[in-house]
């Protein structure tokens, strides 16, 4: 049984609603949504990159918690409901390097009514882990002028 309030994942949808921002700025593109995670890329250049020409940690926290983020917001009620991050914690356990893409994976770990729990690792292309996350998101009500 899929996790997604609508038992599928709109990948176009999200992947439009990150242009003009942080999403398109560093590379984060939605790429696979399959029963129970959110997967999506990002290619290190130099928007994501920190001087000495590796990935920047706070764009790995970015990854990890947009990821997290559209996850989260797409297995409550999109028309009601809109999740935002509490807390991030990104582990970094090597380097990415400029000129490879990165693909992250998003797994639930509780999905409630108010709180959810995602984790979330990130790989490069020959399959090493580059950091491990847990994102714990705040499902909100939307506005009445969202």
């Amino acid at each position: 049984m899929s996790i997604w309030f609508n038992q599928t994942f709109p990948i176009d949808y999200v992947n439009d609603q990150g242009k003009d921002c942080l999403n398109q700025n560093i590379g984060i593109t939605i790429t696979d949504a399959g029963k129970d995670y959110l997967k999506g890329e990002m290619f290190v250049d130099k928007r994501n990159t920190q001087p000495a020409g590796f990935l920047h940690g706070g764009a790995s926290g970015a990854f990890c918690e947009t990821l997290a983020s559209w996850a989260a917001t797409f297995v409550v009620n999109p028309e009601k409901y809109h999740a935002v991050g509490l807390e991030l914690n990104v582990s970094h356990m090597r380097p990415g390097f400029a000129g490879s893409t990165l693909t992250g994976i998003a797994r639930p770990l509780k999905i409630g009514k108010s709180i959810q729990f995602w984790a979330v690792d990130v790989y490069s292309e020959d399959g090493k882990q580059i950091c491990s996350s847990r994102v714990t998101m705040a499902v909100i009500e939307k506005p009445s002028e969202y």
